[in-house]
């Protein structure tokens, strides 16, 4: 009979102790820092990053990103070559102020913007971070997106649905693809992707139908040129994630820093200036058409 009872009390330890990291991650607060390195940077390249990062080894916590890793989130959209043979791309999160929103800030990053991460990302449902991603040199970042999601999931005890992440990498490869096919900059194919969730939080659409009507809203609004196929791409993406209830009121406002970033550029003085110019030139056609029936 005591055997039994030691055996519970043992069993019970040994839950309570398995389970008390994922507790302690859990009570996150706002200034933690918690930090990605490729698995496979040399020794030196480590410390330069940490270095470059602000972090005391000895103080912040450090996580792995191995090449597999990657890979198992980026396969499908992208070519494996592209993806590479080592993880290289290492990143830092600072837990924020609730409701403070997602902010990222590059450096050796050259194919994805810090406007596609944060959308990714709030689509994974990470919130309320400050991001920095670097590497020792000039990478395309894809790969960054999986360490961040890591990172995220280590520091608060959340854990991300796999449908979810592999939705946000597709979404961050669409945004990418979409600005180098139509020639529209990868700024304009972010800001694309803001509109319409932005009008997915306010509209809650049912069907595909509601989504392509949101999709082609979105390109009107923000000047792009879709054809058909970019539509129903776009639709298929946005259903994916209509299936997975994410929740788009959170998605909105942890955008709400790049929604403010393309609202200032419109009121610009570059903006207005470009404009003017616009408007002159309409009065000179005017004018020029008035003389013609002098």
């Amino acid at each position: 009979m005591w055997k039994k009872i030691l055996l519970t009390v043992l069993s019970a330890l040994l839950v309570t102790t398995i389970a008390a990291p994922a507790a302690t991650r859990a009570d996150s607060s706002p200034g933690d820092v918690i930090v990605t390195l490729g698995a496979d940077l040399t020794p030196q390249q480590k410390d330069a990053i940490l270095k470059e990062m602000g972090v005391d080894p000895n103080q912040a916590q450090i996580i792995e990103v191995t090449n597999a890793e990657e890979h198992k989130y980026l396969d499908n959209y992208l070519p494996k070559a592209q993806i590479g043979s080592r993880a290289i791309s290492s990143s830092k999160i600072t837990i924020g102020e609730k409701g403070s929103g997602l902010s990222v800030s590059t450096r050796h990053i050259t194919y994805v913007t810090d406007d596609m991460y944060i959308n990714a990302l709030a689509t994974a449902g990470v919130k309320d971070a400050q991001i920095y991603i670097t590497a020792p040199f000039d990478v395309s970042g894809t790969a960054a997106l999986t360490g961040l999601i890591k990172a995220y999931e280590t520091s608060t005890g959340k854990v991300i649905p796999e449908e979810q992440k592999k939705v946000a990498n597709e979404e961050m490869v669409t945004t990418a693809k979409l600005a180098d096919e139509k020639g529209i900059g990868k700024d304009k194919a972010a800001e694309l992707i803001t509109v319409i969730k932005d009008k997915m939080a306010k509209a809650q659409p049912e069907t595909k139908g509601e989504i392509e009507n949101i999709v082609r809203d979105a390109a009107d609004q923000t000047g792009v040129q879709l054809n058909d196929q970019d539509v129903q791409r776009l639709v298929a993406l946005f259903d994916k994630m209509k299936d997975l209830n994410i929740n788009w009121d959170q998605v909105g406002n942890q955008l709400q820093k790049v929604k403010d970033k393309f609202r200032d550029a419109l009121q610009s003085d570059e903006a207005k200036g470009f404009f003017d110019k616009l408007l002159d030139f309409l009065r000179s056609i005017i004018d020029a058409i008035a003389s013609l029936f002098k």
